[in-house]
């Protein structure tokens, strides 16, 4: 009894620890301990290393956005000097002290000017502007709503057509009682420059956009995106809204770029106006370094579990390799035609025992499905073959019977005959009865075309659409013809209705040819010519029979068409 249950206990630890169970456990015992340890210290470091890239870009954010807001702020303090001589003195001595004293130290300033009420310009510091209308421009219209220095978004100027910059101040936040506004141009190229600290980083992309999401501005390295909005740039689109819609004056995010990478974006807005400075950072290339270390800690790992996992290989030799020989004897066996071969089960370890049993099953039933599966063949075989509307062989049937014919014709020495038959007018058949009384018509037309084919020795195909063909092995032009008229008449004899015909009934147009194969010679050359005929049968008025103009000569000559 004591050694029934010790088997018993036996069998069922080997089904616990079965040899995928084995191996796994080994596996995991010699190679986490050495590796997982390492790749943990790798990848907090990396943590560690993008969270201080954030914050060092973060800053250089901060830093940049507050030398844009001196500009802004050096452009706003030239303005109100500029509203103040225009308040306290004429428009003529305010134009004579305003072109005198545009500083050369502010060279992002391109032009000052004064803009009456209704928008012309009255002077400048550019005489090309004297007398230009602003008064459609945006900004000059908050200026005047507001009373408050404005900043507008990307333009382009209307003196030279370059993108620009315009900032506008209301003499009347000074004096109520003066209506013009002061007017200054900024040079954007400037704005670029003040950025050249953000270039030039990997990993590292940094714009200035206006409120509209446009870009205004952006390092020497990313230069060609000036002037494009945030939508279409592919690495900025996801986090457009959110950067443009923030209150906040600073602030930063995270996301997936459409290109998969990972990024950080940190952006400012710039006090006094609506543009927003906005750097990304792509944590891949930031961490370049690190990753490669991960990387090859894990190829390390793949290198320790290989080894790991061929040493366990050749200690399981009689686990694994003897039953997989064993199985594989009995499939070769199988192969060669021995169906009495079985898997004994006795020999293999436990998890190998469903499969054996599934081989053996398999084994009763491979050669009825194999005798079954032959006969479906021989089944789908007929029926790549048969058209199944007019029961006829379809165009790949009636070719393959064309190439036998063909070579049997050749060897033979004797003729061949194609008869190509039309329907004619069966675009208005159908478009008078309906697409079922044309398929019933097709059958009908299939009936009595098999019909003539047993009785001629012929084969009958339907070549396609309308057109069906009948081949004639062994069998002269002179009764080919003759069969072709027999088909002609035997559809006359079916009477059936066809109202836009002129013959009132359904005809069909009938071209024959007939050769005698050579090496020259190709069956195609025997379509093409039942074909012209079956053509020049139409052209002559349809319900007719053509005999093609074939010349058959022995040599290179082939079959020629009569012209």
């Amino acid at each position: 009894m004591s050694g029934v249950t010790f088997n018993r206990n036996r069998v069922r630890l080997k089904t616990v620890l079965g040899i995928r169970a084995r191996l796994t456990l080994l596996a995991l015992l010699l190679v986490v301990p050495l590796m997982l340890d390492r790749v943990r210290m790798l990848e907090d470091f990396r943590a560690k290393q993008i969270a201080q890239a954030a914050e060092s870009y973060a800053n250089l954010t901060s830093h940049a956005a507050e030398t844009q807001r001196e500009v802004v702020s050096s452009v706003e303090t030239m303005l109100k000097s500029a509203a103040y001589i225009r308040a306290s003195g004429g428009i003529a001595r305010s134009c004579e002290v305003l072109r005198a004293s545009l500083p050369t130290n502010l060279p992002w300033i391109l032009s000052i000017m004064f803009v009456s009420r209704d928008g012309l310009v009255q002077c400048s510091t550019l005489n090309v502007q004297v007398g230009l209308n602003l008064g459609d421009r945006d900004y000059f219209k908050k200026a005047q709503d507001t009373r408050s220095f404005v900043f507008s978004d990307y333009l382009f100027g209307k003196t030279n057509g370059r993108p620009m910059m315009m900032a506008a101040y209301p003499v009347a936040a000074i004096n109520p009682e003066e209506d013009a506004v002061v007017v200054a141009g900024i040079n954007i190229d400037w704005l670029s420059q003040i950025m050249a600290n953000l270039g030039g980083q990997p990993g590292m992309s940094a714009v200035l956009v206006d409120s509209t999401g446009v870009v205004i501005a952006a390092p020497a390295d990313h230069a060609n995106l000036i002037g494009r909005s945030l939508d279409t740039i592919p690495l900025m689109s996801a986090i457009a809204e959110k950067a443009l819609s923030y209150d906040a004056p600073s602030g930063s995010v995270s996301f997936t770029a459409s290109d998969g990478s990972d990024r950080t974006l940190s952006f400012a807005k710039i006090s006094g106006t609506e543009s927003r400075l906005i750097v990304s950072m792509d944590e891949a290339k930031v961490t370049e370094a690190i990753r490669q270390q991960i990387r090859t800690a894990y190829l390390q790992l793949g290198f320790v579990c290989l080894f790991v996992l061929l040493g366990a290989l050749v200690g399981a030799e009689k686990l694994i390799i003897n039953p997989i020989e064993l199985m594989t004897g009995m499939a070769r066996r199988f192969g060669e035609g021995d169906w009495s071969a079985r898997v004994a089960k006795r020999k293999l370890p436990s998890e190998f025992v469903p499969l054996a049993r599934a081989f053996n099953a398999m084994a009763a039933q491979l050669s009825q499905r194999e005798r079954e599966l032959l006969a479906s063949n021989d089944r789908l075989t007929v029926m790549a073959s048969i058209d199944v509307l007019s029961g006829l062989a379809n165009r790949r049937g009636f070719q393959s019977r064309l190439d036998f014919e063909w070579m049997k014709a050749q060897q033979y020495d004797c003729a061949l005959s194609l008869l190509m038959i039309d329907v004619d007018h069966f675009k208005l058949y159908n478009d008078t009865y309906g697409h079922p009384e044309g398929d019933a018509c097709l059958t009908r037309l299939g009936e009595t075309l098999s019909a003539i084919a047993a009785d001629t020795m012929g084969f009958a195909g339907r070549y396609g659409g309308e057109e069906f063909c009948l081949m004639l092995p062994n069998t002269d032009a002179a009764h080919a013809l003759a069969i072709g008229e027999t088909v002609r008449t035997a559809v006359l004899g079916l009477g059936l209705p066809h109202a836009t015909s002129s013959h009132g009934i359904v005809t069909v147009s009938v071209g024959v040819a007939t050769t005698k194969p050579n090496d020259v010679q190709r069956p195609g050359d025997l379509i093409e010519a039942a074909d012209a005929a079956l053509y020049a049968a139409k052209r002559i008025g349809r319900n007719a029979v053509v005999e093609h103009g074939a010349v058959k000569v022995a040599g290179e000559a082939g079959m020629a068409l009569a012209s």
